[in-house]
Protein backbone atom coordinates (compact mmCIF):
# COMPACT_ATOMS: atom_id res chain seq x y z
CA UNK A 1 0.00 0.00 0.00
CA UNK A 2 0.96 3.62 -1.06
CA UNK A 3 2.62 5.49 2.27
CA UNK A 4 2.03 9.26 0.68
CA UNK A 5 -1.33 10.14 0.81
CA UNK A 6 -1.38 11.48 -3.24
CA UNK A 7 -0.14 7.90 -4.23
CA UNK A 8 -2.93 6.54 -2.61
CA UNK A 9 -5.31 8.49 -3.89
CA UNK A 10 -4.28 8.03 -7.58
CA UNK A 11 -4.14 4.29 -7.10
CA UNK A 12 -7.23 4.51 -6.14
CA UNK A 13 -8.36 6.20 -9.61
CA UNK A 14 -6.52 4.27 -11.45
CA UNK A 15 -8.63 1.35 -9.91
CA UNK A 16 -11.75 3.22 -11.05
CA UNK A 17 -10.78 4.07 -14.23
CA UNK A 18 -9.27 0.23 -14.67
CA UNK A 19 -12.55 -1.22 -13.73
CA UNK A 20 -14.48 1.69 -16.11
CA UNK A 21 -12.36 0.79 -19.38
CA UNK A 22 -13.18 -2.82 -18.64
CA UNK A 23 -16.61 -2.37 -18.60
CA UNK A 24 -16.42 -0.67 -22.28
CA UNK A 25 -14.46 -2.93 -23.73
CA UNK A 26 -16.42 -6.14 -22.31
CA UNK A 27 -19.63 -3.87 -23.59
CA UNK A 28 -17.61 -3.39 -27.10
CA UNK A 29 -16.99 -7.88 -27.43
CA UNK A 30 -20.38 -8.40 -26.98
CA UNK A 31 -22.02 -6.27 -28.94
CA UNK A 32 -19.41 -7.47 -31.96
CA UNK A 33 -20.20 -11.04 -30.66
CA UNK A 34 -24.10 -9.91 -31.30
CA UNK A 35 -23.08 -8.67 -34.68
CA UNK A 36 -21.51 -11.73 -35.96
CA UNK A 37 -24.07 -13.85 -34.56
CA UNK A 38 -26.62 -11.72 -36.61
CA UNK A 39 -24.78 -12.33 -39.46
CA UNK A 40 -24.07 -16.11 -39.52
CA UNK A 41 -27.86 -16.38 -38.81
CA UNK A 42 -28.84 -13.66 -42.02
CA UNK A 43 -26.32 -16.21 -43.87
CA UNK A 44 -27.93 -19.13 -42.97
CA UNK A 45 -31.50 -17.86 -44.29
CA UNK A 46 -31.04 -14.40 -45.72
CA UNK A 47 -34.53 -12.44 -45.62
CA UNK A 48 -34.87 -8.62 -45.48
CA UNK A 49 -35.92 -8.40 -41.63
CA UNK A 50 -32.63 -10.65 -40.29
CA UNK A 51 -30.65 -7.91 -42.55
CA UNK A 52 -32.32 -5.45 -41.10
CA UNK A 53 -31.52 -6.98 -37.65
CA UNK A 54 -27.42 -7.10 -39.18
CA UNK A 55 -27.92 -3.17 -39.58
CA UNK A 56 -29.17 -2.76 -36.39
CA UNK A 57 -26.83 -4.26 -34.81
CA UNK A 58 -24.29 -3.05 -36.35
CA UNK A 59 -24.99 0.34 -35.57
CA UNK A 60 -24.93 -0.72 -32.50
CA UNK A 61 -21.92 -2.17 -32.29
CA UNK A 62 -20.21 1.17 -34.45
CA UNK A 63 -21.74 3.34 -31.91
CA UNK A 64 -20.35 1.57 -28.82
CA UNK A 65 -16.93 1.69 -30.44
CA UNK A 66 -16.58 5.23 -31.29
CA UNK A 67 -17.75 6.14 -27.80
CA UNK A 68 -14.98 4.38 -26.48
CA UNK A 69 -12.70 5.77 -28.57
CA UNK A 70 -14.10 8.85 -26.92
CA UNK A 71 -13.57 8.51 -23.52
CA UNK A 72 -10.20 7.31 -24.48
CA UNK A 73 -10.64 2.98 -23.35
CA UNK A 74 -9.74 2.40 -27.09
CA UNK A 75 -7.05 4.48 -29.43
CA UNK A 76 -8.25 6.02 -32.41
CA UNK A 77 -7.01 3.46 -34.85
CA UNK A 78 -8.13 0.62 -33.04
CA UNK A 79 -11.60 1.79 -33.30
CA UNK A 80 -11.63 2.52 -36.51
CA UNK A 81 -9.81 -1.33 -37.31
CA UNK A 82 -12.86 -2.80 -35.62
CA UNK A 83 -15.22 -0.87 -37.30
CA UNK A 84 -13.53 -1.71 -40.65
CA UNK A 85 -13.20 -5.14 -39.76
CA UNK A 86 -17.04 -5.32 -39.07
CA UNK A 87 -17.76 -3.50 -42.84
CA UNK A 88 -15.79 -6.29 -44.31
CA UNK A 89 -17.58 -8.77 -42.66
CA UNK A 90 -20.81 -7.22 -43.73
CA UNK A 91 -19.68 -6.75 -47.18
CA UNK A 92 -18.49 -10.24 -48.04
CA UNK A 93 -21.48 -11.72 -46.66
CA UNK A 94 -23.80 -9.01 -49.16
CA UNK A 95 -21.74 -10.06 -51.92
CA UNK A 96 -23.55 -12.66 -54.65
CA UNK A 97 -21.60 -15.72 -54.90
CA UNK A 98 -19.46 -15.24 -58.20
Amino acid sequence: MANIKSAAKRAQIAERNRLRNKAYRSAVRTLIKNFLNAVSEYGAEPTPEKLAEVHHRMNLAYSKIDKAVKRGVLHRNTGARRKARLARILNKMLQPAA
